[in-house]
């Protein structure tokens, strides 16, 4: 394994363990919405602490981006760490155990290792540039349909930006005709390590920041996945809008998505 890898896991199982002992006891933790619909918890800030620590105790020269504290450790360094302590902060309220760690770190700007780890099933993906992907050591790859058919898609109403809710709407009508269904589940690392394992097809949303995403990309793309924005290029790092899949997935979602004569531009 991949030796910041290795320092990657072990944060992510010591942010997983505090997340597994409080996971819907609201009654041990304050809650604060930061926005509508966008939670944070002292939990939150525990778990984002006891990673940074855990990084630059090991790497003193780098630097860390936290979804709750910003920016720690050497702004200018080559590599920087980009964590969500806990993704999925609403069903860590309300005790629904789909909940992760997500860990990703750049070289560069460049993608370089992801972590994300559920520690309510203790499954703790991972993948490391030019290594392959894995779920609890074992190799995974993403699935091998050759179109839309069948196929089930995760996905999530865009709650913080509501003025593209029809948009959405109108989008969401034509992939329930083209697919089996569609999935949300409230956690985006989770949707992409879904999708890199073979367990959902594809997945796309809007307005995704960096902690939602950094780690989930490395681990689809080693997974032999494609990882694009609406427009099938890199733009999601300034967007947000990720789309994610096998080749022939991606290709027939991003058809849905520029195609569409109902689907208002704001969604290309």
């Amino acid at each position: 394994m991949h030796p910041m890898l290795n320092i990657a896991v072990r944060a992510a199982r010591a942010a997983g363990n505090i997340i597994a002992r409080n996971i819907g006891h609201s009654d041990g933790f304050t809650v604060e919405e930061k926005n509508k619909d966008d939670l944070v918890t002292t939990i939150d800030r525990e778990c984002e602490s006891t990673v940074s620590q855990i990084l630059l105790k090991s790497y003193r020269d780098h630097c860390v981006l936290g979804e709750e504290s910003g920016v720690q450790g050497n702004a200018d360094s080559e590599y920087q760490w980009i964590i969500d302590p806990i993704d999925g902060t609403t069903n860590f309220v309300k005790g629904i155990p789909h909940v992760a760690v997500s860990i990703g770190l750049r070289q560069k700007g460049r993608p370089l290792l992801g972590v994300v780890f559920n520690p309510i099933l203790n499954e703790m993906f991972t993948a490391a540039r030019g290594e392959g992907a894995s779920l609890n050591g074992r190799r995974i790859r993403v699935g091998d349909a050759k179109s839309l058919d069948g196929t089930i898609i995760a996905t999530a109403y865009p709650v913080r930006y509501r003025q593209r809710m029809d948009a959405f709407f109108a989008l969401s009508r034509r992939l329930v005709d083209s697919t089996a269904d569609l999935r949300r589940s409230g956690c985006a690392s989770l949707d992409l390590c879904y999708v890199a394992c073979g367990r959902f097809d594809g997945y796309l949303e809007q307005g995704l920041k960096p902690w939602d995403y950094s780690a989930g990309e490395v681990i689809v793309r080693e997974a032999g996945g494609l990882v694009t924005d609406f427009m099938g290029e890199e733009g999601f790092r300034k967007t947000g809008n990720v789309v994610c899949g096998n080749p022939y997935v991606v290709r027939s979602l991003l058809t849905k998505v520029c195609n569409a004569p109902d689907v208002d531009p704001i969604l290309r």
